[in-house]
């Protein structure tokens, strides 16, 4: 169920468990890009903005997206 892992990515995120979170949206965008009219990579998108572009977690997360997007 793609809306109850977004919750859950959600929270992990909020609990400051931002790999599980990172984790839980990238299956989602790989199981099902369109879902949600794209929201689980928006959303993705988001967190990086707030973790901050040098992040170790962002940077590991872009790549994976990336990695995704473009295979």
């Amino acid at each position: 169920d793609h809306q109850a892992r977004f919750d859950l990515a959600i929270g992990l995120n909020a609990a400051g468990r931002r790999e599980e979170a990172l984790d839980h949206l990238i299956e989602i965008v790989r199981r099902d890009r369109k879902w949600n009219d794209d929201g689980a990579r928006k959303q993705l998108v988001q967190f990086f903005e707030a973790w901050g572009p040098m992040d170790e977690v962002t940077v590991t997360g872009r790549r994976r997206l990336s990695s995704i997007l473009f295979s």
